[in-house]
């Protein structure tokens, strides 16, 4: 089995995006005021944020099966955030930190979800191939 992962550098990019999104989700109980988000979400975006690193953890040594539910996840907290776009009386600055959540989260999804490279065994066989040499 070969250490190498198969995730291409921008399904890393993804993950690291993610995993600094989760992160921030993670911490999100001590940041909040109370109403900005209200603690129930805040803990609620906490959790999410610490099942999406366990997720991550997975994905970065090259498992798949964590994608799904770490897109889900994400996906799920960046629309957590969505309120804050028409509710009023939401701080100028927990606006701005949303829209840049949600566009985080949308770019780490996208680079997650992008084909992974082929492995260096498959890719190099099916070159010797097509090359006509055997």
């Amino acid at each position: 089995m070969s250490s190498k992962s198969n995730l291409s550098g921008k399904n890393k990019a993804g993950l690291i995006v993610l995993g600094l999104m989760s992160v921030v989700d993670l911490s999100t109980p001590v940041l909040t005021d109370g109403a900005h988000p209200p603690m129930e979400i805040a803990i609620g975006a906490a959790v999410a944020g610490l099942v999406s690193l366990v997720l991550i953890g997975y994905a970065w040594r090259g498992k798949r099966w964590p994608l799904a539910p770490l897109v889900t996840l994400r996906l799920a907290s960046a629309l957590l955030a969505v309120p804050a776009f028409f509710v009023s009386g939401v701080p100028t600055a927990a606006v701005a930190a949303a829209g840049a959540a949600v566009a985080a989260t949308i770019f780490g999804v996208v680079a997650v979800l992008l084909p992974a490279r082929e492995p260096a065994e498959r890719s190099s066989a099916a070159h010797t191939v097509q090359g006509g040499v055997r």
